[in-house]
């Protein structure tokens, strides 16, 4: 049966919790998502405490995270979210490049948001990262990537990792891709082939790796490959 939106009733919507102390924000973040049907907004938080707790309870499949948030932030709850495999976290954030943003790579989100962004593209997201693909508008990933590298001293390249040893020659193919912040459709136009192939490389070479995200790959491939 096909809805009036234009779902069936038996389609699995996304079921996301929003993190964010302005009420007008989530507010304005649930009538986008909803009004698409494909999306369950599942609960709300105003601070990074009670989206960890809320996550636990209600066990979405992507918590919408701002960054900065009073008391516990969206770097200390993504952190807690994250490293209980709770959900993935996609950052909302005003993209003032800075040691919030690095932050949430480090405890693991999955992508970023601008909290500009506009109905279709945040739906669009929000599904692909549920869906694994984890990779949120590629020129905002290549300048999160890019203001990485900035952080690393330039006299030289980190030294290899040890991990690196065990990936296959196109598994360092693809993570050279992750380091420069392509999406999995723009890997198969690179590397010609599937998008199937291309998301089975990047499962293999995270958990090789050990790393929870593509984001996380793609700043150790900065590391490795050092400035320039």
């Amino acid at each position: 049966m096909t809805e009036p939106n234009g779902t069936t009733a038996d389609t699995a919507r996304v079921r996301v919790l929003l993190a964010d102390d302005h009420a007008a924000i989530r507010a304005g973040l649930r009538l986008m998502l909803e009004q698409s049907g494909r999306v369950e907004v599942v609960g709300e938080a105003a601070d990074g405490d009670v989206a960890v707790r809320q996550a636990r309870a209600l066990r979405p499949d992507v918590v919408l995270m701002d960054v900065r948030m009073p008391g516990t932030d969206g770097i200390a709850a993504t952190a807690a979210i994250v490293g209980e495999r709770l959900a993935e976290v996609v950052a909302l954030t005003t993209f003032d490049l800075d040691e919030y943003v690095l932050g949430m790579v480090r405890a693991g989100a999955a992508g970023f948001l601008l909290k500009t962004v506009g109905a279709g593209e945040l739906v669009d997201a929000v599904c692909r990262v549920a869906a694994g693909e984890g990779v949120l508008a590629p020129e905002v990933t290549r300048r999160l990537l890019d203001a990485v590298a900035s952080h690393v001293p330039a006299a030289a390249p980190v030294p290899p990792d040890d991990r690196l040893a065990s990936l296959t020659a196109r598994e360092r193919d693809v993570l050279d891709a992750l380091g420069d912040g392509l999406s999995n459709a723009d890997i198969a136009a690179r590397l010609v082939v599937s998008e199937t192939t291309v998301k089975s490389h990047v499962s293999h070479l995270l958990a090789k790796l050990g790393v929870r995200t593509r984001l996380q790959a793609g700043v150790l491939a900065r590391d490795v490959r050092g400035p320039g």
